[in-house]
């Protein structure tokens, strides 16, 4: 076990910078990726916790080891025999484990996993132990002090993230220890039943992590080398941000660029901790760095990126004089509340609410929706228009520097792209577009080409 015994010990190590440094699913794949891990950690002493996922895929057509564990629960809860599955489980660690030439109680692990599967099958324990299993493994391999987040990462008995909670526990779990590998995305409830995070929830457990500790630097790695201005299944070898904003990075998140978890941005923001996307197969690659603040001198596009989903609906209410003070607005948004039916965004005017809602929430319960606002609003009108995307463009200097704003919507009038919504916060650049969904490639491939022509080095861009 590598701790720190003593309180002077524990004041030099809690003194000096500390890097939490997470791992996704394809850097943990296989034992030649927990070997580059190894290589990684050891290059730099700074990377002193590190918070690991379930191995991923290994080639396109390989299946997760979450997913895996996942059929072994859906197997056992219907009585079937799940014996395939749980030996592909133990294949795929067993793999790891003789790549890297360890010798580890594999058979033990498997058996009480059995056990619990035959016994009481829950699906959040079972899915947990994909990241269970690679933390230990890795622990042992590196020599560090394994954590299991059910001892600190504190879940109430709904299932609900106690973050004060959590904050404290870890923190204890953390400080005493020079060196740990914690295993992401669960933890666990008073009683000690498990919970997960949803899917891509160990990011989540690695921004926990970093703000227990107020580490200097939040890592994560992955397959890519920072984050994308645009989504490359859309635009050919799009431009990798250096430098990019929490909210900006929490938005493209949300929208769609699956890099890094959202609410793991939301932890890290709160202490101002840098969050850095790295590759690991490329580990000389500086990557995104997420901050605050630029760094002085550096100039940033007045486009940051550009992000989306398909798949919209958008709801249009009428009635006249909507906004006299009568409540019409709030009591829309209440029906919507005790429905549980989220929505993108809300826009108000004079005589009309528009709503944009996913497609698919909506249409399960459209008609009742609707019967419900007509016998309660009395609304003069209610419409709906569906096949639509909508589109996030982001870039905090764009209101500060330009009109960039401005010039994006024309871009697309330009390019003949109708455009059925516009939504603008009231400081910096945040613009939600609604296109129709046919034209959903074609936008952001425009949006894409008018950040590169406003580029500071747009000079080297043939096209501008």
């Amino acid at each position: 076990m590598d701790i720190v015994d003593s309180q002077e010990e524990r004041d030099i190590v809690m003194s000096e910078r500390i890097v939490v440094a997470k791992f996704g699913g394809t850097s943990v794949a296989s034992a030649a990726q927990l070997r580059k891990i190894s290589s990684i950690i050891r290059s730099n002493p700074e990377r002193r916790f590190i918070v690991v996922s379930a191995p991923g895929k290994r080639f396109p057509e390989d299946i997760k080891v979450t997913d895996l564990l996942l059929n072994c629960y859906e197997k056992a809860s219907a009585g079937e025999s799940f014996a395939e599955e749980l030996n592909q489980v133990k294949l795929r660690f067993r793999e790891i484990i003789e790549g890297l030439q360890m010798v580890f109680p594999l058979n033990d692990e498997i058996r009480i996993l059995e056990q619990s599967l035959m016994t009481d099958p829950q699906r959040d324990y079972t899915a947990s132990r994909g990241e269970y299993l690679t933390a230990k493994i890795m622990a042992q391999y590196l020599g560090f002090t394994f954590v299991d987040p059910s001892w600190c990462v504190c879940f109430d008995e709904n299932g609900q993230l106690n973050d004060a909670m959590t904050r404290r526990t870890m923190r204890a779990s953390l400080l005493p220890l020079n060196r740990a590998v914690i295993a992401g995305f669960y933890g666990a409830d008073m009683n000690g039943k498990i919970h997960t995070f949803e899917r891509g929830g160990s990011d989540i457990t690695g921004s926990l992590a970093a703000c227990a500790i107020n580490a200097d630097l939040y890592e994560n790695w992955t397959d890519v080398s920072g984050l994308y201005a645009a989504n490359p299944a859309i635009v050919e070898n799009p431009e990798t941000v250096s430098y990019m904003s929490y909210r900006e990075l929490r938005t493209l998140s949300y929208m769609g660029a699956s890099v890094l978890h959202s609410d793991a941005v939301l932890s890290a923001s709160e202490l101002e901790i840098p969050i850095n996307i790295r590759n690991t197969d490329k580990p000389e690659n500086p990557g995104t760095m997420i901050m605050r603040h630029l760094p002085s001198g550096v100039t940033k596009n007045p486009v940051t990126g550009v992000s989306g989903r398909k798949g919209m609906s958008v709801v249009q209410i009428e009635k006249v004089m909507v906004s006299d003070g009568s409540g019409f607005s709030a009591l829309m948004l209440d029906i919507l509340k005790e429905r549980s039916l989220p929505f993108e965004y809300c826009l108000t005017g004079i005589d009309s609410i528009t709503l944009v809602i996913r497609s698919d929430l909506l249409d399960s319960c459209k008609e009742d929706l609707f019967s419900e606002i007509r016998n309660t609003l009395h609304p003069d009108f209610i419409g709906v228009r569906d096949s639509l995307s909508l589109i996030a463009v982001t870039g905090e200097k764009a209101t500060e520097a330009s009109d960039a704003n401005v010039r994006v919507l024309q871009k697309l009038t330009e390019e003949g792209i109708e455009i059925s919504t516009i939504n603008q916060g009231a400081g910096k650049l945040n613009l939600l577009i609604g296109v129709p969904e046919d034209r959903y490639e074609d936008a952001i491939r425009a949006i894409y080409a008018f950040r590169q022509c406003n580029s500071p080095d747009k000079k080297s861009i043939k096209s501008c």
